[in-house]
């Protein structure tokens, strides 16, 4: 195959703006959309590869992997490698524990499934996890995995000619599948391979389907393909659902300049770019954790350029010494592939990584006393109580717990209601309880994100119509969640209105209607920032009710808090300061504002006024 200086000035216009995005999204604000162009680039270099042996009939499956992984894993190793002996000198116990499981799962490329049931890809948590990037080397080599063996497969029954519609049809059903899943599931479309390998499909169509064009149309093809990958980094941002039917745009705009075979594009073509798209894996790699570096270590904004630079110049060295480094490729026997170097980089350093996890990141690096609050912060990690629905009624999930009377009280909200349930149920009250719940989620209607619904809670009348209530209880803690950067107040005062009509709802349909404020919160509950930043074992209390100032301005304007009990957590949980962990170093919380079970056993002692007339202690 002929060395392709488009597609190499391609890998250039894609890691630019994966960089530049990652270390300052306002400069490219859809920047992530190149991950997307790498995507399609895969593909078709796969797809020729795979395709050119299967015609010759010499194509071999473990020629294929083991040239993968000659190319794939020596620089991702010894950034592992880098990473660990780092993480052994500057991390915190809990950080470099965690760091463990990353490079383990990077390395054995699931590391996107990990990601993804650990937090989104925008989440401000995920800047301090050093092989977050590994995400998309994970996805790719998935599809190496697979694809290959399932055009082998193919092979066997079809022909070429029938093998190629196949993979068109399955390339427009995987973007629809795509469509679908991003509305649905957003955070799994964006890490899992079935929503992005229509976009490593889409590269294979531009091999299977080459266009026939004249040489005095090739430019506008070009350029027709970078307007719509240039058009999508700045407008498209991380506030549009991704991948989804937008993906189309970088997609197919590198679709269109792979068609255009335009080798002679100055865009493409020029040194620099020829440059940069050969050092692009490298300078990917390294790139994201000096962003960690900037956000670890709170770096002020002059090293962001210097993390640029950086980038590139380790992306330079790594290519050179690292990349171009020849591994043996041409094994005889199924044995001898056992002699792939690449394989023993991977087991090593993974088992590395294994043990700090196992280690709980070495414990004993540190102080006494922080080896108490590493250990302390590690048993936080994911320490709640709130069980699987076990009621279904109108087609909503609740927690139920049985009381020994027939009166009910309901807990409806999100998870600062949720956390309310370890103490609810040791309580043990004769009151039959309803959790109705749905997390980030706020019960007022105009209250929306854009990554899941919330009509669970805000289908509120359905579920009251249905049951008696004695009870309600709720909470305005996220009332002023999601709320746009541009009339901003304008939509506060418009779920301030909702809330009112809630609370009179609740008012007419139930005995008592019950209303907790926001309890303490802040970094300093968090045990991984408390431990990371060593910020102070308590808060002022006046520095926690600066975060409620717009719950007091919705307090202000709530007409329906006659008869409705306010309970304020503050005032029962600090005193002039509010601890954030006990004597013995122990934290209350499991992040920055939810607690952990046996803390709110200990301390939701101001729940009792709901329960006074059955029950009012914890058994």
């Amino acid at each position: 195959m002929n060395f392709r200086k488009d597609i190499n000035g391609l890998r250039a216009i894609a890691v630019i703006a994966v960089v530049l995005f990652h270390f300052n999204a306002s400069w490219v604000p859809g920047g992530f959309a190149g991950v997307d162009v790498f995507f399609v680039i895969s593909g078709y270099l796969m797809t020729s590869i795979i395709f050119r042996g299967i015609e010759k009939e010499n194509f071999s499956l473990y020629r294929f992997y083991i040239a993968r992984a000659n190319r794939i894993i020596p620089a991702l190793a010894v950034l592992c490698f880098v990473l660990l002996v780092f993480g052994w000198f500057y991390l915190s116990p809990i950080d470099y524990r965690t760091l463990g499981t990353h490079v383990a799962s990077s390395l054995t490329f699931v590391s996107n499934i990990v990601y993804w049931r650990e937090s989104g890809y925008f989440n401000i948590a995920s800047h301090s996890k050093w092989l977050l990037h590994t995400w998309s080397l994970s996805a790719e080599w998935q599809f190496y995995i697979v694809y290959p063996i399932f055009l082998v497969f193919m092979r066997k029954y079809l022909t070429l000619r029938t093998m190629k519609t196949a993979l068109f049809v399955a390339t427009i059903l995987g973007f629809v599948l795509c469509v679908v899943a991003t509305a649905k599931w957003p955070n799994p479309s964006y890490y899992l391979l079935p929503t992005r390998a229509w976009e490593m499909m889409m590269g294979g169509l531009a091999f299977l389907y080459p266009f026939s064009i004249k040489e005095s149309k090739k430019k506008f093809i070009e350029w027709t393909g970078l307007f719509l990958i240039i058009g999508s980094y700045f407008f498209i941002s991380k506030e549009n659902s991704w991948p989804g039917y937008l993906a189309i745009f970088p997609v197919l705009g590198t679709f269109l300049v792979i068609q255009a075979q335009n080798n002679k594009s100055f865009i493409t073509g020029n040194l620099i770019f020829q440059k940069i798209g050969t050092w692009s894996y490298s300078i990917y790699l390294w790139h994201w954790p000096l962003v960690v570096v900037i956000y670890y270590f709170s770096l002020n904004e002059l090293y962001i350029y210097l993390g640029l630079g950086l980038s590139v110049l380790l992306g330079f060295f790594s290519n050179r010494y690292i990349e171009r480094i020849k591994f043996r490729n041409d094994f005889s026997t199924i044995f001898q592939y056992l002699k792939c170097k690449p394989i023993y980089m991977v087991l090593s350093i993974s088992i590395a990584g294994g043990i700090v996890f196992q280690q709980s990141g070495f414990l004993f690096r540190v102080s006494p006393d922080l080896q108490k609050m590493n250990a302390s912060a590690i048993e936080s990690i994911d320490d709640l109580a709130y069980p699987s629905p076990n009621l279904t009624i109108l087609n909503k999930k609740l927690r139920f717990i049985k009381g020994k009377s027939d009166k009910n009280i309901l807990f409806i909200g999100a998870s600062h209601i949720e956390h309310t349930y370890p103490y609810v149920e040791a309580l043990k009250s004769d009151y039959n309880i309803y959790y109705l719940t749905q997390t980030g989620c706020f019960i007022s209607p105009s209250f929306s994100r854009p990554d899941k619904s919330c009509t669970g809670i805000q289908e509120y009348r359905e579920i009251i119509e249905k049951i008696k209530f004695d009870k309600i209880v709720t909470s305005i803690y996220f009332i002023n969640g999601y709320l746009p950067e541009t009339g901003r107040k304008d939509a506060l005062i418009v779920r301030i209105s909702e809330y009112n009509d809630f609370l009179q709802y609740a008012k007419s349909k139930s005995e008592k209607v019950i209303m907790i404020l926001g309890e303490p919160d802040g970094p300093e509950f968090d045990p991984l920032i408390s431990i990371r930043k060593n910020l102070n074992k308590y808060i002022n209390v006046l520095e926690v009710r600066k975060d409620y100032i717009e719950h007091e301005f919705a307090i202000k304007l709530l007409d329906e808090l006659d008869d409705v009990t306010v309970i304020d957590p503050i005032n029962y949980l600090c005193t002039d300061i509010c601890k954030v962990m006990d004597e013995d170093f122990n934290y209350y919380y499991t992040d920055d504002s939810h607690m952990r079970p046996w803390y709110a056993i200990k301390s939701l002692t101001y729940l009792n006024v709901i329960f006074d007339e059955f029950n009012s202690s914890v058994k």
